[in-house]
């Protein structure tokens, strides 16, 4: 019987994704006992009107894309058949019940460990999954009751300080942002002359 492998979930709306994202995930998948990465493609909340989202099939194909290279990163669209508004604990459930051979933890910022104890039913992530943390240069402080907490773990990754907020500005104004993309996933949005 082999042991279980150990899969960390990066989710994100990868709008689009980019060097950043890729890094951390990389860097997770390399330097933690974490045996893949996903990158989870957060779908399109159908109540939220977002004029800047990409369809849910365009952000999965950058995803795709840009991890071509990278073996032990992997697209999820798991997301995209579950219903809407989607929970983060209803994912993991989900997960566990189709993939019951995988043991799963989240990925996420130091900005979103600040607003941890406000997802739907945290206690019970926390209860039944670990969390690793990338730095990320924020405002304000996490919960105390996260500080030394036995199932969250800082890895010291790089601190990448770009946002696809930023990325699709920039390509709105028109400014060569090509470094900050993974190639193809530039050629992708390029062709489609996305966010212009």
């Amino acid at each position: 019987m082999t042991s279980a492998k150990k899969i960390g979930l990066y989710f994100g709306t990868f709008n689009p994704i980019h060097i950043g994202h890729l890094t951390i995930a990389n860097y997770m998948v390399e330097f933690s006992d974490l045996d893949e990465v996903w990158l989870v493609v957060t779908p399109h909340n159908p109540h939220k009107k977002k004029r800047t989202l990409l369809d849910d099939t365009h952000r999965l194909a950058m995803v795709r894309i840009a991890l071509e290279d990278y073996p032990k990163l992997k697209a999820s669209n798991i997301e995209f058949s579950l219903p809407q508004p989607n929970y983060t604990v209803n994912t993991l459930a989900h997960l566990e019940e189709k993939y019951p051979d995988h043991s799963f933890c989240l990925i996420m910022g130091e900005d979103n460990l600040k607003s941890l104890h406000k997802w739907k039913n945290y206690d019970v992530i926390l209860e039944r999954y670990s969390i690793y943390v990338y730095p990320r240069i924020s405002e304000g402080t996490s919960a105390p009751q996260f500080a030394d907490h036995p199932k969250i773990t800082k890895v010291n990754a790089p601190i990448m300080e770009l946002s696809s907020t930023f990325i699709r500005k920039a390509i709105g104004d028109g400014k060569n942002i090509k470094p900050m993309l993974p190639h193809h996933v530039w050629k992708y949005l390029d062709e489609m002359n996305f966010y212009k």
